[in-house]
């Protein structure tokens, strides 16, 4: 065990060393944070989709609320950040409109089937989860696809970009936000069952955890944490490698986007988180004394399923400017109304995809070993 915990440290300073030669120093900060998030994520079992399943099914709303006392520690350092140097550091701001709502509910219910959103499918696939490593490979080629046809999807109806802080100040903005989701966590603790209103303490942890590597993120990269753009990038340098031509889409030629499709993806800052996630759930799991994540046993028609609902989780994660830690956590954590457009219409999705769950993966026989939450 001792070796084994040694390899796993010297993989992850190997890794971030790697970066930090090949891409500088602040690629290597980065893998650095992404190994955080992994460790953190799947370590004390910190997770986005399963706590949204969990209010529906089991009145269970500990890791709901985990979740905005998270995004509140996050806001309340990342609003007066934003304010103090608006050139050198960006919100997770986007705009709403009819795709981003609709996309960002077809979302939340195909996040159900795969068992996992943005960062749950590459914590399932890190720690060796055979749903999640097909998730992960419909949910790149599905984040690109959104590439392709965002313009149209957009051009259907867009508002302005709108920021709490533009409409109410930084100190406004950030006060609104706060007691936002401190109602919504009294709202989460009203529906939830007796005992399961409190997060346990490893969850406390967590969310400061995550609060502080979601705001190292946005001072060494400049911009907030996010899952989707890079998973979309990793699509389009596969089909530019099989012999697509991407310059004359509208995504790809863009100057910016152009510019990371032709470098190396250790130049992306959230490449390098979400390799550095990948990792880092994967030491989670096998530090653990009796490592293993479990798969359940499915029929081929599930297996469709999963693989289909991780096509359309990219494609709507594109379409919907994030999932729920571009949109939700970093959109709402920086001040994007769209944050919140996007909590309302991905939980209406994904209360949906709850109740889809049980109809579309079913166990292969009476001998399934568990899926993951």
């Amino acid at each position: 065990m001792i070796w084994t915990r040694l390899g796993l440290v010297a993989l992850a300073l190997g890794l971030a060393l790697c970066a930090f030669v090949v891409a500088g120093p602040r690629a290597g900060l980065l893998v650095l944070l992404g190994l955080g998030f992994g460790l953190v994520l799947e370590g004390l079992r910190f997770g986005f989709a399963g706590p949204w399943r969990m209010i529906v099914t089991d009145r269970d709303g500990r890791g709901l609320i985990a979740q905005f006392l998270a995004i509140a520690l996050t806001a309340a350092v990342a609003f007066p950040l934003l304010a103090a140097a608006p050139g050198e550091v960006f919100g997770a701001h986007a705009p709403v409109g009819l795709a981003m709502i609709g996309g960002a509910f077809v979302f939340g219910l195909a996040m159900q089937l795969v068992m996992g959103c943005g960062s749950g499918t590459l914590v399932n696939a890190g720690s060796g989860n055979l749903v999640g490593l097909v998730a992960l490979a419909g949910f790149i080629g599905g984040s690109f696809a959104g590439t392709l046809h965002l313009d149209w999807w957009t051009a259907l109806g867009t508002l302005p970009v709108i920021t709490l802080q533009g409409a109410f100040g930084a100190s406004g903005g950030l006060w609104m936000t706060l007691a936002a989701l401190a109602a919504l966590a009294a709202l989460v603790a009203w529906r939830a069952a007796p005992g399961k209103r409190l997060p346990p303490r490893r969850l406390w942890i967590a969310a400061a955890l995550i609060a502080a590597l979601a705001l190292g993120n946005l001072v060494i990269a400049g911009q907030p944490w996010g899952i989707v753009y890079g998973l979309g990038l990793w699509g389009a340098k596969l089909a530019e490698a099989g012999g697509a031509d991407l310059a004359a889409t509208a995504f790809w030629a863009a100057p910016a986007n152009a510019e990371r499709l032709s470098a190396s993806i250790l130049t992306d800052v959230t490449s390098l988180t979400n390799i550095g996630l990948l990792v880092g759930a994967f030491i989670a799991m096998r530090w653990k004394a009796a490592p293993g994540a479990q798969t359940a046993r499915l029929t081929l028609a599930s297996w469709a399923a999963i693989m289909g609902a991780a096509l359309v989780l990219g494609y709507s994660a594109r379409l919907a400017f994030g999932c729920n830690v571009g949109a939700f956590f970093s959109g709402i954590s920086t001040g994007s109304l769209h944050g919140w457009v996007w909590l309302v219409a991905a939980f209406g999705g994904s209360y949906l995809g709850v109740r889809l769950r049980p109809v579309l993966l079913r166990p292969a026989g009476p001998a399934a070993e568990r899926v993951p939450a």
